[in-house]
C-alpha cells in the first residue's frame, strides 16, 4: 500500500520532527509564547493557501465522493482551524499586520497550489496528505501532556481529536486507492510530493522556532 511504504520511507524525518525542539517545548509547555504566536500567524495563513488546494482537489477530483471530502476538508480548514488560531492570536496578541509571511510558509503554499494547478489528480491527493497525517500522529503522541492547564491544551486536542483521525484515515484510504491504480510514473511522483510536503512540515515548525524573517529584507525600502 502506498501510505505503507511511505511512512516507512519518511521514518526518519518524522522522528526529526518529533523531536524538534518546538514540538518538544510544545509538548511539555515550555514554548516560548512569542514562537508560539509567530507559528499561528504563519500558519493561519498557510491554512488559507491549504484550503484552496483542498478546493482545487474537489474540482479535479475523479470520484464524487472524493470531491464531497476535499471540499469539506477546505471548509473546515478555513473555519475550525482557523477559529483555534484566531483564538490563540488574541489570547497571545500575535499581531499578523507587522509579521511578513516567512520565506517557509510562502515556499510551502506555494508548492501546494502550484501542485494542485498542474500536477495529476493522484499527486495532488499525496501532496496534502501530509498536513492531515503528520499533525494527527504529532496530536496523538503529545496527547499524554493535554492536562487542562496545559498552555496549548486546545492545539493538541484539536489533532488528537477521532474526529480528525477519521478525516487523517479516509485521506490515506483516497491515496491508496489513486496509487493502486496508477501507472508506475505517477506512483513515482506521488511519493516525491508526499516527501516534499513532509519535508516543508519539518521546516515550517522550524522557521517557527528560529522566527524566520527574510534576509534581503534589510535591502529592501518599505
Amino acid at each position: 500500500m502506498f501510505c505503507d511504504d511511505i511512512w516507512q520511507r519518511t521514518a526518519e524525518l518524522m522522528r526529526a520532527i518529533h523531536e524538534h525542539p518546538f514540538l518538544v517545548a510544545l509538548g511539555d509547555g515550555t514554548l516560548d509564547p512569542d514562537r508560539f504566536g509567530f507559528y499561528i500567524v504563519q500558519d493561519a495563513r498557510y491554512l488559507e493557501a491549504f484550503s484552496k488546494a483542498l478546493a482545487t482537489a474537489s474540482v479535479r477530483a475523479t470520484d464524487p465522493a472524493d470531491a464531497a471530502f476535499w471540499a469539506q476538508s477546505a471548509h473546515t480548514a478555513l473555519a475550525a482551524e482557523r477559529m483555534l488560531h484566531a483564538g490563540y492570536a488574541e489570547e497571545l496578541g500575535a499581531d499578523a499586520k507587522g509579521l511578513a509571511m516567512s520565506p517557509t510558509c510562502l515556499a510551502y503554499a506555494s508548492f501546494l497550489q502550484a501542485t494542485a494547478l498542474t500536477a495529476p489528480y493522484p499527486v495532488i491527493a499525496a501532496a496534502v496528505l501530509p498536513c492531515f497525517w503528520i499533525y494527527q500522529d504529532v496530536g496523538t503522541a503529545l496527547l499524554k501532556y493535554a492536562t487542562p492547564e496545559h498552555p496549548y491544551v486546545k492545539w493538541i486536542s484539536t489533532y488528537a481529536d477521532p474526529a480528525f483521525a477519521a478525516s487523517v484515515e479516509q485521506a490515506k484510504g483516497i491515496a491508496d486507492r489513486l496509487a493502486a491504480a496508477a501507472d508506475p510514473a505517477t506512483r513515482e511522483a506521488m511519493g516525491e510530493a508526499y516527501g516534499r510536503a513532509a519535508a516543508y512540515e519539518w521546516m515550517f515548525w522550524d522557521s517557527a522556532w528560529r522566527r524566520e524573517t527574510w534576509p534581503t529584507e534589510r535591502w529592501l525600502a518599505p
